[in-house]
């Protein structure tokens, strides 16, 4: 699998779609499916039949689902709420032959809840006006314009179209020029309001992925944020010049959280996003067999106003909580060297999740590793001196079947000392995800061990 589509909430149940090729492991592009799988509390997924298959027309590539409440499209038949897929057809056979239009966007429709899908009849929707890149739509409804709004990734720029009914659109702008990173082709958009924490404002944050470009290299998220006025998006003055001073804002500093988009029609308003986990770097070259690619856990976002700058922040859904079978307490530790904080036989760091309160911290690098016992480990922490933290997973496992995947350390640059800092750490079997100070920086990525962790240790 690689990255998620048409996320959409109803009924209590969380689905979720994602880029899959079925029938092997390494991923056959000229027969694109949708995989589908649901969950009720966006923890515990259970995986269904692939809900939308290749055909003439092209393979299914990206994109976004929606709930048509008021049946604007008019697939409703008056007692089910249709769901709308939006997804981009892309013709092998007019790419392989040279073709710049091998991509335009097209829509199905679920009566069913998603489980069984019906390609409309007049695809595509939305023709392709001669762009190579041309993707990944993410559609919205924009209460105040009364209209469906669809972001698209085209080349290193994201336009915007609007439609009534999901089936005519027209363009309505383009955004990113002379803006972010443009290391490679913008890929998977997603634009959404979200108010700053703690006021009344409200901003719309654009996500945009990217790969190449990312700040540790390969594929990688950016964001910005601004005001959209139903045809536009501009950036927000303070945001600008944030810019001027970072170049580009992430969305996670780590190598392995990809085409980031989150959930239509969650419950409260909240915004829950989900990533795929790996890079276009070594994706197709990971050490395993019955399965190649994961999800991220599930986030939600929250955007943070200080002074100077904005923070769409990311912390694990709540509902994570809930499936803590054991938990262990250690207070007042002093890091003066290295100290054992956990061995196996006192939790399974194979899932795992470890909360790290740091205090009265010096200009001195703070040091965690995990490790096993057949002397791999994986090492994070934060240099209080040089204002960054890091992750080095060099000495990780298996990374010889890419030159790419562990050649440098990660970081993410901190603004200054810290005299305080937070981590929590969530770990699975092949994978550490790192949320730094409640999410103000985020660290993701995958290893693969021969074997699973024994302890975990820190020191100066």
């Amino acid at each position: 699998m690689n990255d998620p589509n048409g996320m959409f909430y109803l009924n209590g149940t969380y689905h979720l779609f994602f880029q899959h090729t079925p029938f092997q492991s390494v991923p056959d592009f000229s027969k694109m499916h949708w995989g589908h799988a649901i969950s009720n509390d966006l923890i515990k997924w259970e995986e269904l039949t692939p809900a939308i298959a290749y055909d003439e027309k092209g393979a299914i590539f990206s994109g976004s689902a929606v709930v048509d409440k008021d049946n604007t499209s008019g697939f409703g038949d008056g007692k089910n709420v249709p769901i709308v897929a939006i997804f981009t057809y892309h013709d092998m056979k007019k790419e392989q032959a040279g073709a710049i239009d091998a991509q335009s966007q097209a829509i199905a429709y679920s009566l069913d809840n998603g489980k069984t899908w019906t390609k409309y009849s007049n695809n595509p929707v939305l023709k392709n006006p001669g762009i190579k890149d041309f993707r990944d739509p993410k559609v919205f409804w924009d209460a105040k314009r009364e209209q469906w709004v669809m972001g698209l990734a085209a080349q290193d720029r994201q336009h915007f179209y609007g439609s009534k009914n999901l089936k005519d659109w027209t363009f309505l702008s383009e955004f990113g020029k002379d803006v972010g990173g443009h290391g490679g082709v913008w890929e998977c958009p997603d634009l959404f309001p979200n108010k700053s924490s703690g006021t009344d404002e409200e901003k719309w944050v654009l996500i945009v992925n990217i790969n190449p470009g990312g700040s540790n290299g390969g594929s990688a998220a950016q964001y910005f944020v601004g005001d959209f006025d139903g045809k536009k998006f501009e950036m927000d003055p303070l945001f600008t010049k944030q810019l001027q001073k970072e170049k580009v804002a992430w969305l996670d500093m780590g190598r392995d959280n990809y085409a980031s988009v989150s959930f239509d029609n969650v419950p409260d308003n909240k915004r829950v996003i989900i990533g795929w986990m790996s890079n276009w770097d070594y994706a197709q070259q990971v050490p395993t067999n019955q399965w190649r690619g994961s999800t991220t856990i599930a986030r939600e976002l929250k955007l943070i106003k200080k002074e100077d700058h904005y923070s769409l922040i990311s912390t694990p859904v709540s509902e994570l909580e809930k499936y803590t079978s054991k938990s262990i307490k250690k207070k007042k530790i002093r890091a003066n060297e290295n100290i054992t904080l956990v061995k196996d036989n006192k939790i399974d760091l194979t899932k795992a999740v470890i909360n790290l309160n740091l205090k009265n911290l010096e200009a001195e690098t703070y040091t965690f590793v995990l490790s096993n016992k057949e002397g791999e480990s994986l090492t994070f922490g934060i240099n209080n001196s040089d204002h960054y933290l890091f992750l080095d997973r060099t000495k990780s496992g298996k990374n010889n079947f890419s030159e790419k995947f562990a050649s440098t350390i990660t970081k993410a640059i901190l603004d200054a000392n810290q005299k305080e800092a937070s981590f929590k750490i969530i770990l699975d079997k092949t994978s550490i995800e790192i949320f730094f100070n409640n999410g103000e920086k985020v660290i993701t990525e995958i290893s693969f061990l021969t074997a699973p962790f024994y302890q975990t240790g820190c020191g100066i």
